[in-house]
């Protein structure tokens, strides 16, 4: 019986602690300006680094303490911040950002088109090395072989010159890549943030292939998409990066 009465007065004097510790927060958010309702929007505790997404309503329910920092985000707006105070329910109303998304990708990032005509300038002689021309010529007096154009083929200097241009060809994909796939396209559509921004550009980084051809009305697709299965997956994280190779090429003359 001592106890039961033991167990009893230690949930009265630790119950309020609980409760205080964790209350159920209810709330909608709004556009600022027309008053409808906005979906898809992130609602961010940064006392404990969780986070849920509202539903199409404009709804959300979480779990808080008095005192967390609550961070509303969605592309597109302007990012509302609260100290929660006990309140039972709260109204969100986020303002629009006008910017425009188009500005902001190009900005601080060169041609990838000019970088690699800098390249081949400055490596002229190993990409001339590289493409030998025809092993095959014609002249005054028939066809023939052209002896320096064999040489180019089977000689370790055209073959390490075609492993460096064939590098130099991968790196420009690459660059191409980062110039339409980029951290502010990415922010400015799905509103992620450091750690979560920098999971995202690699776990769904796209090839050269779709980059290549893809419109830019298809590359805000793509990323909206792949924001649907990075939201059913929060935590998941690409593998630890390998070490870079740097390859020792010295210039021509």
């Amino acid at each position: 019986m001592k106890t039961l009465i033991r167990i009893l007065c230690c949930i009265c004097l630790f119950s309020p602690i609980l409760l205080h510790a964790q209350q159920r927060l209810e709330g909608i958010v709004y556009d600022a300006e027309t008053k409808r309702r906005l979906g898809e929007v992130q609602v961010r505790n940064l006392t404990t680094q969780k986070y849920i997404f509202n539903d199409a309503r404009g709804e959300f329910k979480t779990n808080v303490s008095a005192g967390d920092i609550l961070v509303f985000r969605k592309a597109g707006y302007f990012p509302d911040t609260l100290h929660y105070n006990n309140q039972q329910a709260l109204i969100i109303n986020l303002r629009e950002d006008v910017k425009s998304i188009e500005a902001v990708t190009v900005v601080g990032r060169r041609d990838p088109d000019e970088v690699l005509k800098e390249i081949k300038a400055e490596y002229r002689k190993a990409f001339e090395l590289a493409t030998p021309g025809e092993a095959f010529s014609v002249g005054m007096t028939g066809a023939g072989l052209n002896i320096n154009t064999l040489y180019n083929l089977v000689s370790k200097e055209a073959r390490n010159a075609r492993r460096f241009t064939g590098f130099i060809e991968k790196l420009h994909e690459e660059n191409i890549v980062d110039f339409r796939f980029t951290p502010e396209l990415v922010r400015n559509l799905i509103g992620l943030e450091g750690d979560d921004l920098k999971a995202f550009m690699q776990l769904f980084r796209p090839s050269y292939e779709f980059v290549s051809k893809a419109s830019y009305y298809q590359m805000v697709q793509y990323i909206k998409s792949k924001y649907e299965v990075f939201k059913l997956h929060p935590n998941l994280r690409p593998l630890r990066e390998l070490p870079d190779i740097k390859m020792d090429v010295k210039k021509e003359n």
